[in-house]
């Protein structure tokens, strides 16, 4: 956890970040410092169950802004711990945005791909008409709904696929997999924007910098590398990067969705158009695939337990 003391060279105050422990969160506290000083409180400071202890602390000091990077990601078992996954994914956001409002600072708030529906043939545009599959992308689209009603200063930020060397994700399972399957099989009909969490820390960055300038653009934005992929176009680019660099890797099988069965249905398509952020943030993300690249290198290069 960070201090909350404003910097003594440039007297910034701090982001209160929440969710400092998943993929996102962890690197926003590592590009912490100077001009982007990061409170990042444990949960035994800040249960996002409790909208009063929310409340109290955005009002416990004045901050920069707020950044809320925590959710409920547990997509198959949400259909079934609704209760959590709205508390979490939903009147979190709300009792953030109620308490950001009132401290009149901005609200930057990240959210997912899952609240489309993926039958749209194309990239997903910020203005879309949202239709989410199941319980997890219907509480992230409440969590839009509730920051946009709750505080006009707030930028959501939609994002995918996300991969890093921290936490639970993608790349990490198929270097699991990897060392002791002979055959993996990956979905190769869903189509989305794999991101990397490193690259995502350093573009909302930026952002938060256009916001403190004259008439920002508040709104909702969608933030990804660039490029497209299937699961299985993911797991094939991760395994040739490990094979090249002498690890065993398994014999890769493309199936379709049908062929892996999930409590929770997943779209097709959740593509995101990024063109709003380029030409109102002038920010960009690198090609997924050198994204990527560098996750599976500093995974590689990881002490073996």
């Amino acid at each position: 956890m960070s201090s909350v003391a404003p910097n003594p060279e440039t007297g910034d105050l701090p982001i209160l970040l929440t969710g400092g422990t998943g993929q996102v969160g962890a690197a926003l506290r590592r590009l912490s410092g100077p001009g982007f000083q990061i409170h990042a409180p444990g949960r035994d400071q800040l249960d996002l169950r409790d909208c009063d202890q929310i409340a109290a602390i955005v009002a416990s000091r004045p901050w920069r802004a707020v950044i809320n990077s925590g959710a409920y990601t547990a997509v198959d078992k949400a259909e079934h711990d609704i209760e959590s996954a709205w508390a979490i994914n939903a009147n979190a956001p709300a009792a953030l945005a109620r308490a950001t409002a009132q401290a009149g600072i901005p609200l930057i708030h990240l959210s997912t791909d899952f609240v489309f529906g993926g039958a749209k043939s194309t990239p997903y545009e910020e203005m879309d008409t949202i239709g989410p599959l199941g319980v997890y992308g219907a509480s992230k689209a409440a969590g839009e709904f509730s920051v946009q009603l709750g505080n006009p200063k707030h930028l959501i930020l939609r994002t995918a696929w996300l991969v890093s060397p921290d936490g639970g994700n993608f790349v990490k399972t198929m270097l699991r997999l990897a060392k002791t399957l002979d055959e993996v099989s990956v979905v190769n009909d869903q189509l989305g924007c794999p991101t990397s969490a490193e690259d995502l820390a350093a573009g909302l960055r930026r952002a938060l910098g256009r916001l403190e300038a004259e008439a920002p653009p508040y709104g909702i934005y969608h933030l990804v590398n660039s490029g497209e992929a299937t699961w299985y176009d993911l797991a094939k680019a991760v395994f040739d990067q490990a094979q090249a660099a002498g690890h065993r890797i398994p014999v890769l099988k493309a199936i379709p969705t049908s062929g892996y069965p999930t409590p929770a249905r997943r779209p097709g398509n959740s593509r995101l158009d990024t063109k709003k952020l380029r030409r109102d943030f002038g920010v960009s993300l690198r090609p997924w695939q050198e994204a990527v690249s560098d996750v599976v290198a500093a995974l590689l290069a990881q002490p073996t337990r």
